[in-house]
């Protein structure tokens, strides 16, 4: 300061018109040190009190190279194919030679629902009914096959409640009537004239089925699990199992 009105003086410069500009260098370094301070504090209390400055564990990475995935996800892709054919193979055979087989079993109960609805009746758990009138005189016989005929122009019954499944054929040749009683039993009545349900309709043991005129022999036929029963027997009319 003195240094600054001494050398105004000496150039005759008026006291009031100088300026006098301080330096403030060290004050600033001083703040400047200060901040940094003040910075590390802070860092410092973070570190110790925040989870995410925790020392972490090491990330075991897959080194499986990239090629040996894909050829790992092929021969996975190749198994899963031929399993799958292997399957469908087995089920057609099966279904061919062997359809009594539990793989087919098993296979109609997903097609047909439910296992809890599945009706797994055997023919032995139904009682049969006359297929004709108790009140026409008709003569039936049973072959040795198994085989129930007979030629007469009477109504026709139902030998059980069931369904119908199929019918076919006309009234020249004689239409046929597929039933079916459960998922294993079944009956097939053929050579008649007329028949009054369709297919998908239920039918009733006491309610008439078809007609027949006599122009053709009717045959009724009955079935277990596709083979067919030869343990019918007639008594007076009446069809009972042997």
């Amino acid at each position: 300061m003195n240094e600054e009105l001494n050398y105004a003086e000496m150039l005759e410069i008026p006291v009031e018109t100088v300026t006098v500009n301080r330096r403030e260098r060290k004050k600033r370094a001083k703040e400047e040190d200060l901040a940094e301070k003040v910075v590390d504090t802070v860092n410092d209390r973070v570190e110790a009190s925040d989870p995410a400055y925790a020392q972490s564990t090491p990330i075991e990475r897959d080194v499986t190279p990239q090629g040996g995935r894909a050829k790992l996800s092929r021969r996975i892709l190749w198994g899963e194919f031929i399993a799958v054919c292997a399957l469908c193979a087995t089920i057609f055979l099966t279904n061919i030679f062997m359809t009594d087989s539990a793989i087919n079993t098993f296979v109609r109960g997903l097609w047909n629902g439910e296992a809890d609805t599945a009706d797994t009746r055997t023919y032995q758990d139904f009682t049969l009914s006359p297929v004709v009138n108790e009140f026409t005189d008709v003569e039936l016989a049973v072959s040795d096959t198994g085989v129930l005929s007979f030629t007469a122009a009477c109504s026709v019954y139902a030998p059980c409640d069931g369904e119908v499944a199929a019918v076919n054929g006309d009234a020249e040749n004689g239409y046929t009537v597929e039933l079916r009683h459960s998922d294993t039993f079944s009956t097939v009545m053929s050579g008649l004239t007329n028949v009054y349900f369709a297919a998908g309709d239920s039918v009733r043991s006491n309610v008439p089925l078809a007609y027949t005129d006599g122009t053709h022999p009717v045959r009724v036929t009955f079935y277990e699990g596709g083979s067919l029963l030869d343990c019918v027997s007639v008594e007076g009319g009446t069809l009972a199992w042997s």
